[in-house]
């Protein structure tokens, strides 16, 4: 492999992640590039001919950026391998995919072509975003994305916004009201008042909470998490201790696994990755996984 395009997102880093340095280190590990900024639309005609991967320089949003783009080409005769360099808050498909180490370590083992496959998740009975490469979910999460939306203050430190989203989430599910919901996850279904709802196909979402601990990016499956009313305060108690002892902390809930998955929620809010869609109480969702449609350099 000896060209690649790169695509990145200025605002989420500096240093080790400007463009000059970005190229300065790229090209020092023997790979040729062409550099674009995702503030411009990605598109076929900003990739070379000869680029054999490409590679995402961001956070997740900036990750999800690309999949969109590569998902909808009309063109798919060419497969493109992605490569993560990591520079957002969360880093939750890097997080799932093994993807650490600095930039220059994670440079340099592009070259060793090591492909972790990835599926996706496609969304039947909304409107906007069809498919999702992290998760789908309903309850505190959604609220969550909201209420860190809305402020009008943020910090540069990702470390200080995952600590804020953390502490801001134990005073949602402390208050938030449980809803009713309906979920068909292959042949077994659910029915209760819930306080969240996470469709995952990676282990960890929002402020690195890893939720599906078992979840694979090849398997075909995806994880469901499903809390109740009466596990709120396992809920809140799994929160806090993530505050205290980390990332690694163990969730309380083991997922549920399945290929298919309906669901009918008693509320107006859900998350597809990043994005917040509000849609009529009741609407049926259902959401299936195609198998090997992305492939990362790991």
């Amino acid at each position: 492999m000896k060209f690649v395009k790169v695509f990145h997102n200025p605002g989420a880093g500096e240093g080790a992640h400007s463009k000059e340095k970005l190229i300065e280190k790229i090209r020092a590990a023997g790979f040729d590039c062409s550099y674009s900024s995702t503030k411009k639309e990605i598109d076929e005609k900003r990739i070379p001919n000869k680029t054999e991967a490409i590679i995402v320089a961001g956070g997740d949003g900036t990750v999800g950026q690309l999949a969109s783009y590569l998902i909808d080409r009309k063109i798919l005769s060419k497969r493109y391998r992605v490569g993560l360099l990591p520079s957002g808050t969360a880093n939750n498909i890097a997080r799932t995919l093994g993807i650490e180490g600095t930039t220059d370590e994670i440079i340099n083992r592009w070259k060793e072509c090591n492909i972790k496959k990835f599926d996706v998740a496609k969304v039947h009975g909304i409107n906007k975003k069809q498919f999702f490469l992290e998760g789908l979910g309903f309850g505190v999460f959604p609220r969550l994305m909201k209420e860190m939306k809305a402020r009008t203050t943020k910090s540069d430190d990702p470390e200080e916004e995952l600590q804020t989203a953390l502490k801001m989430l134990i005073s949602i599910i402390n208050n938030y009201k449980s809803r009713p919901c309906k979920i068909r996850i292959d042949d077994m279904e659910y029915e209760g008042n819930f306080l969240m709802v996470e469709i995952m196909n990676i282990r960890s979402i929002g402020p690195n909470l890893n939720i599906a601990a078992g979840a694979q990016t090849d398997d075909g499956e995806l994880d469901v998490i499903i809390v109740t009313e009466s596990q709120r305060g396992e809920l809140a108690l799994y929160i806090e201790n993530r505050l205290i002892f980390g990332k690694e902390e163990t969730f309380f809930y083991t997922a549920l696994k399945g290929k298919k998955v309906s669901v009918k929620w008693g509320g107006k809010l859900l998350h597809v990755d990043d994005e917040l869609v509000s849609v009529e109480k009741y609407t049926r969702l259902d959401i299936e996984v195609f198998t090997d449609v992305l492939h990362f350099l790991v």
